[in-house]
């Protein structure tokens, strides 16, 4: 988007003249890339990054005052370049928003899609960690080896989970191109084996593109006590009262831009917005769960319907679309009994705030953006989601995710219990693979 063609006229003139002898040709092009550099970076024509240096002049002169400083060679974007802002939640699914027909209020994704365009099929590799790699790279997940996710990485092409170095990302051509580079939140891009002090680490942010990196490496993290990195520097999370990691990464981005606008406010900046919401565990503030008691009290299967109907009204989904078949193993709602009624329901409530609150949150990144006066030459990209509703929960959903990840299956009884602090400090908790369904809709998932 940001660059053009190099010209290459000069060096097809150099090789016209190649016969000619090799002190005159390299003289020549020595002058010839001296000159290329310079227009690179006075200029618009960026093909080939980065950028070749500057060749200076000899200096006979011994005395320093008589001697001028050469032209300031620094990178600068091309004039009128937008700020970059690309916002992708996690495991939210087509059906979730009310920008999409679903039921989940999320007003700053409204506010974008009244005022901008909304894509409905815009699609996904519907798969975590590949879906953030070709997203941040532009090319295929499988030429970026991450055709799964680093955890279940194989010895098969393109299915290794570990970056090559060849491929550049949109982080590293716009840092090149004269831009600031920041990346918060989660990664999801690194094998396990190369999350340690001792590396290797170029596959982690900082060596992606990103000048700055605040967030998790991982998959997931508790939102109240994550387990963090600045750069590549593991640091203890700010262990405070009402502490939420979503709202800690919000302030460190705001933070980072204010900085970069007092330090270059005329420098464009691209942020990555990687929000920890709404992948398992669903951990939200009570008081964000109160507006959603009740609302999904009627299942499942009435959900669908609706927002089934809301798509085709809206136009998100065209005329005549019939719901996706589900697969038997998901019972219909109204065969439940009424204590599985209960505690489904209110794994829906959580995952239903845990998106509103996200989704305030980017509210207050752009709300920043704004008081800073760079709205208006803002691109902003907000992507929700880099799949479908997770169906990770399986059919009972889960108060601690953990036991489903060592493959202990929770009971409906269990559950119970935990019901009154579901999405808490003492709770890791997902929900039933019916609300996947669901939330996925018109799609299974």
């Amino acid at each position: 988007m940001f660059l053009s063609s190099l010209s290459i006229s000069k060096s097809i003139q150099l090789l016209r003249y190649a016969t000619v002898g090799c002190f005159l040709v390299l003289g020549i092009f020595q002058k010839t890339i001296a000159e290329e550099a310079i227009a690179a970076r006075e200029g618009d024509v960026r093909q080939h990054l980065p950028v070749a240096d500057v060749r200076h002049p000899t200096v006979h002169e011994v005395d320093p005052s008589k001697v001028s400083m050469p032209k300031d060679d620094r990178i600068s974007a091309p004039t009128g370049s937008p700020n970059v802002v690309v916002i992708l939640l996690d495991d939210l699914g087509f059906g979730g928003p009310e920008s999409f027909g679903g039921p989940i209020a999320m007003p700053t994704l409204d506010h974008l899609a009244s005022n901008g365009l909304r894509f409905n099929r815009f699609h996904t590799v519907a798969l975590c960690a590949p879906t953030r790699a070709a997203l941040r790279h532009g090319r295929n997940h499988h030429v970026l080896n991450m055709g799964s996710i680093p955890e279940i990485a194989t010895g098969f092409p393109g299915n290794t989970c570990r970056l090559p170095n060849d491929t550049a990302s949109l982080a590293e051509i716009l840092r090149l191109n004269g831009y600031n580079t920041a990346a918060f939140g989660k990664w999801h891009s690194t094998l396990g084996r190369e999350t340690t002090v001792s590396g290797p680490q170029d596959t982690w942010p900082t060596r992606q593109g990103f000048e700055k990196f605040y967030g998790f490496i991982g998959a997931e993290e508790n939102m109240y006590e994550p387990t963090l990195h600045d750069g590549v520097t593991n640091i203890d999370f700010p262990d405070h009262e009402g502490y939420h990691l979503a709202d800690d990464m919000t302030r460190e981005s705001i933070e980072w831009m204010k900085q970069q606008h007092s330090m270059t406010p005329e420098k464009p900046f691209f942020i990555y917005y990687s929000a920890p919401g709404v992948h398992a565990p669903h951990q939200v503030p009570s008081e964000w769960c109160e507006k959603y008691r009740g609302k999904f009290d009627a299942g499942w299967d009435v959900l669908r319907e609706e927002t089934l109907a809301r798509q085709i009204e809206m136009g998100v989904v065209p005329a005549g679309t019939k719901l996706a078949k589900t697969a038997d193993s998901i019972p219909a709602w109204d065969s439940l009994e009424d204590n599985e009624k209960k505690v489904f329901a209110r794994q829906a409530e959580v995952f239903a705030a845990f998106a509103e609150y996200t989704d305030h949150q980017v509210g207050r990144l752009l709300g920043a953006i704004d008081d800073l006066g760079k709205m208006d030459n803002t691109l902003v990209i907000y992507i929700s989601g880099d799949n479908g509703t997770s169906a990770e929960g399986n059919y009972t959903g889960n108060w601690n995710w953990g036991n489903m990840l060592n493959g202990r299956q929770e009971t409906v009884e269990e559950q119970l219990s935990h019901l009154d602090e579901w999405g808490g400090r003492a709770t890791y908790p997902h929900m039933s693979v019916g609300w996947a369904i669901a939330f996925d809709t018109p799609f299974a998932f």
